[in-house]
């Protein structure tokens, strides 16, 4: 792809050249040898538009404002949910769960201590930190149709129910790879 270079250095016989691909943003450190040098032609330096939308380009900027909050908000997921945490669930979520750097843990605590809030935070951060995609969470029977309720309306957060019904009507499919 073509590159903007950064950096050469000469190291005698052979040159070191960083650059960042105009594509993909991809960060190259290579060493190039005189043949290599043959090789290598300058491009035409890329002139901006200025002529786009003014609307378009502000909300393409106030997407990715919102895709970098959670690094500016340490308490992003509280405040774009639909919920008031206690204390010891933004204790569990922000300062003991999210700071480990590989995160698998087990919620589980008496009933009424608030697992879905806890979960649902959790999910939210995640999900924000571009750290997860899909997610599995079990949940006793009786409390599927309250789990999913409350997921979507404090959380904004839809789920697919898999149970034995959902993979036996998948017959000659994967479900999970499906969801």
């Amino acid at each position: 792809e073509p590159v903007r270079v950064l950096t050469v250095r000469d190291l005698g016989s052979s040159m070191l050249v960083e650059a960042v691909g105009l594509h993909h943003r991809r960060y190259y450190s290579r060493v190039l040898q005189p043949a290599d040098l043959a090789t290598v032609r300058r491009g035409e330096a890329m002139v901006g538009d200025f002529g786009a939308e003014p609307e378009a380009f502000f909300l393409g900027l106030e997407a990715r404002r919102i895709r970098l909050a959670y690094q500016f908000d340490p308490l992003l997921a509280v405040n774009v949910s639909q919920i008031d945490p206690l204390p010891h669930q933004v204790e569990a979520v922000y300062h003991h769960v999210l700071r480990n750097h590989r995160i698998r843990f087990l919620l589980a605590d008496d009933p009424g201590a608030g697992k879905t809030i806890m979960a649902g935070l959790l999910l939210k951060e995640l999900k924000y930190r571009g750290l997860v995609r899909r997610a599995l969470v079990v949940v006793p029977g009786h409390l599927r149709d309250q789990w999913l309720r409350e997921m979507k309306e404090r959380f904004d957060e839809p789920f697919t129910v898999i149970d034995r019904a959902a993979v036996e009507g998948a017959w000659g499919r994967n479900v999970w790879l499906e969801h």
